[in-house]
């Protein structure tokens, strides 16, 4: 499927059926955009695992963070690459070799996060790829809080 012409309809059924969601490059710091993503979606009900290397044994927004993937407890509906396109692709192999130990099911990159081949090879062992979106723009503008053009 091509990006960004993602179906409406796919992107809300993910929304509502994804629970548990593992952000990778998820940031402590309030400046950053992973920050805001986790924030508002820990306040709509979505329970955020942070995956950050520097951040293992604290906590970021009251969640603990874990150093990889592989270290995370199950379950995990959904894996959101917070990190620049080159190091999806780890990231995707990655989520590929925990995916029935986690029960992965969608692989999102965030905006501007866009690896033709990682998305290949995420689509072949069976996952829902997105990529260059936003869970949280997609989730505010499919509720009706925000549209294309702001906020409503």
């Amino acid at each position: 499927m091509a990006y960004p012409d993602y179906p409406d309809a796919l992107i809300a059924r993910i929304l509502r059926s994804v629970k548990t969601i593992a952000m990778v490059g998820a940031s402590p710091h309030e400046s950053r955009p992973s920050y805001f993503a986790m924030k508002y979606l820990l306040d709509k009900g979505f329970s955020i695992i942070p995956v950050n290397p520097g951040q293992v044994g604290k906590e970021i927004l009251g969640q603990k963070a874990y150093a990889s993937l592989s270290d995370v407890p199950p379950p995990v509906d959904m894996v959101d690459v917070f990190r620049n396109s080159q190091a999806a692709g780890p990231i995707a192999d990655e989520t590929i070799s925990n995916k029935d130990r986690l029960g992965v099911k969608v692989f999102w990159m965030q905006l501007g996060v866009i690896n033709e081949a990682a998305a290949k090879r995420v689509e072949a062992a069976g996952l829902t790829v997105i990529m260059n979106r936003c869970p949280k723009i997609e989730y505010g503008r499919l509720s009706g809080e925000i549209g294309w053009y702001g906020v409503n």
